[in-house]
């Protein structure tokens, strides 16, 4: 097979491109997903089950449906009925966030109600409102158990983060398609993508390690 590096040092600027925008989309999204999804989880913990119900079929919706449904979705439908004009960017932004948000919540659930119900009484006996209790007791535990899954999502959805090239969003696999249509060759650009992508997974699976031996030792 006659590999032709050439191909990869042209695109290696639209590569690096490409990455950070796959990033920044990622970063975006999963800080987004873990606000929206720290509400959705506290809707879902909510004693009537009626105020349960939109916040628990939220989580149905975005988790029993495929991603690339619901970029379509969003950025031929949702979008366009609100936007004067749809960028791929915008699109794939709010997509993983509100599809990263369904599943953060139920990660910052499990935490949560992972923490013994003692703990809450002893510290309402103290004098601790349920905010209190929540910020001060429950949460600092619970943070430390949603690390690992928290990072895992993360990681996720930055490998999710390739559908938005079916929708021209200039992100990494955006940039190995435009390689493959404009030389007709795979190996080369898909392999690199390949590369940039394993490298990213992994340090920051290498990033996330450390930050959880670090909770677990304070």
């Amino acid at each position: 097979m006659d590999f032709r590096f050439e191909i990869i040092i042209e695109y290696l600027p639209f590569f690096m491109k490409g990455m950070l925008w796959t990033i920044m989309m990622s970063l975006i999204g999963v800080l987004m997903g873990t606000i929206l999804g720290f509400f959705i989880a506290l809707g879902k913990m909510l004693p009537s089950k009626l105020l349960r119900l939109p916040f628990i079929w939220y989580i149905n919706f975005f988790r029993g449906t495929p991603l690339l449904v619901q970029l379509f979705l969003f950025h031929f439908a949702v979008l366009p009925a609100i936007l004067d004009s749809v960028n791929p960017i915008v699109s794939v932004v709010v997509t993983l966030s509100l599809n990263s948000a369904a599943y953060v919540a139920e990660i910052f659930r499990a935490g949560i109600q992972s923490i013994d119900r003692g703990q809450a009484e002893a510290a309402h006996s103290l004098g601790m409102n349920k905010i209190q209790v929540m910020r001060y007791v429950i949460l600092p535990q619970a943070f430390r158990r949603m690390i690992p899954p928290l990072g895992n999502e993360f990681i996720v959805l930055l490998k999710d983060s390739s559908l938005g090239a079916i929708i021209a969003a200039p992100e990494l696999l955006y940039w190995g398609r435009a390689a493959t249509g404009q030389y007709y060759r795979v190996w080369e650009p898909y392999l690199t993508v390949a590369l940039i992508y394993l490298i990213l997974t992994l340090t920051l699976t290498y990033l996330l390690n450390y930050v959880e031996r670090r909770f677990a030792t304070t």
